[in-house]
């Protein structure tokens, strides 16, 4: 990572308050590689994450490369923890100006016999009213300001079946989540975007994966690999910064092409 470019940088002067900010392990998650990337170009962050230790090791990478960082340790399911969050990052910044939804679990697998539906309403509340609740305190913010700019990780799980009665019906409500807003909160100079992941490697997908699992998603992908957690960062930061000053209420995919192949053509890669 280079250091922090607080004058040039394309978020240079921003306020930016960022979910899931931790990443298990020592590997670089979504929400780790959008925090280290959005310090690099000059904002100053609020690191949101349910386990402290996570948000602090990327306290820690942030302050490394002379970023500026605060931790706001909690569940963003909860109304109150949301309010708190936007309100302590107000109150050491003086506004916000972006925000990044990406805290996500994945739920349930298999059939409606089976589902659990206490974790089918946790998977719901995790995935989409997260980000209800940290843009309803996060607009206001942006809105004393003039203008601001809402990201949400979606997921390719949104637009094609998974075999998950949760996850993906989740992803794709927050999607849409996300043209709502943008309507809403277009006329207050409030852009809402996602970014929609699919066959990134992170650590936990790590956990969730076996190795032929990810030797069959390299292969099914027209570009013969996975991605990571800096390829959806990157696509995060376009979306954060002024250069998509008109870009609002649309998805950006970033899964190396794969849900623009056919399945037949994806039987064909996989066989290859």
């Amino acid at each position: 990572m280079l250091k922090v470019d607080a004058q040039n940088g394309r978020l240079a002067g921003k306020i930016a308050v960022i979910s899931g900010a931790g990443s298990q392990g020592d590997g670089i998650g979504i929400g780790k590689a959008v925090s280290l990337l959005f310090a690099q170009h000059g904002a100053r962050l609020c690191l949101i994450d349910m386990i402290h230790d996570r948000a602090e090791d990327t306290r820690r990478r942030v302050a490394e490369i002379g970023g500026d960082a605060f931790i706001c340790a909690g569940d963003v399911t909860d109304d109150a923890f949301c309010e708190c969050a936007v309100a302590e990052t107000v109150k050491r910044f003086g506004r916000v100006d972006l925000l990044v939804n990406n805290v996500g679990i994945v739920g349930p697998t298999g059939r409606l016999d089976a589902l659990d539906m206490d974790l089918w309403d946790r998977v719901i509340d995790v995935n989409l009213r997260s980000a209800l609740l940290m843009a309803r305190h996060a607009i206001p913010a942006m809105q004393a300001g003039g203008k601001g700019a809402i990201v949400n990780i979606s997921s390719i799980a949104g637009i094609r079946a998974h075999g998950s009665l949760a996850y993906g019906p989740s992803k794709a409500a927050l999607s849409h989540l996300s043209a709502e807003l943008a309507v809403l909160y277009g006329p207050d100079g409030i852009r809402v975007n996602a970014v929609v992941p699919g066959h990134i490697h992170t650590p936990m997908t790590a956990g969730l994966l076996s190795q032929e699992a990810r030797d069959i998603r390299c292969r099914v992908s027209p570009l013969d690999s996975e991605g990571d957690g800096w390829d959806v960062a990157f696509a995060v930061l376009f979306l954060a910064s002024d250069e998509a000053r008109f870009v609002t209420g649309q998805q950006i995919i970033v899964d190396g092409g794969v849900t623009a192949t056919g399945p037949m053509v994806a039987v064909q890669l996989a066989n290859r």
